[in-house]
């Protein structure tokens, strides 16, 4: 297993895990817990469709950018376009992805968690059960 120097998504997992309230955080495992059930005895056809499910699914940075991105480059428009006022838009997403940046904390991430969008280490986990799994049947 990587240490957190060598793998910097694992980093900003324990962030993001770090700045959930716990209940969210036993809620996502038990989830995962209850996936991997699931499949346990599932033959190896499920078991890959469900990998490939976990490799296309969009972890917590990757929702958080594109939002971030989307609303920045709709307030840029709205500004241009529009009123001026909108510009604080931008800049307010933008000081909430350096606060995540940062802290592994902005507004959005408990609403995200409580939706049960996941890390990266978190789907992996799944992932790598799942694989396991495959390779004892």
């Amino acid at each position: 297993m990587l240490s957190t120097a060598e793998d910097p998504s694992r980093a900003s997992a324990d962030r993001v895990r770090r700045s959930t309230p716990e209940h969210l955080n036993e809620q996502i495992d038990r989830q995962i817990e209850n996936n991997i059930q699931s499949y346990t005895s599932s033959n190896h056809q499920v078991i890959q469709r469900r990998i490939q499910e976990l490799d296309r699914e969009w972890d917590v940075e990757r929702v958080l950018e594109v939002n971030a991105s989307t609303l920045a480059l709709s307030g840029l428009a709205l500004g241009l376009t529009v009123n001026k006022k909108w510009f604080i838009l931008p800049a307010a997403v933008l000081g909430f992805l350096l606060q995540h940046g940062v802290q592994g904390w902005c507004p959005p991430l408990p609403i995200l968690r409580r939706l049960g969008v996941r890390t990266r280490g978190e789907i992996d986990r799944e992932k790598y059960e799942l694989l396991k799994v495959m390779k004892q049947s």
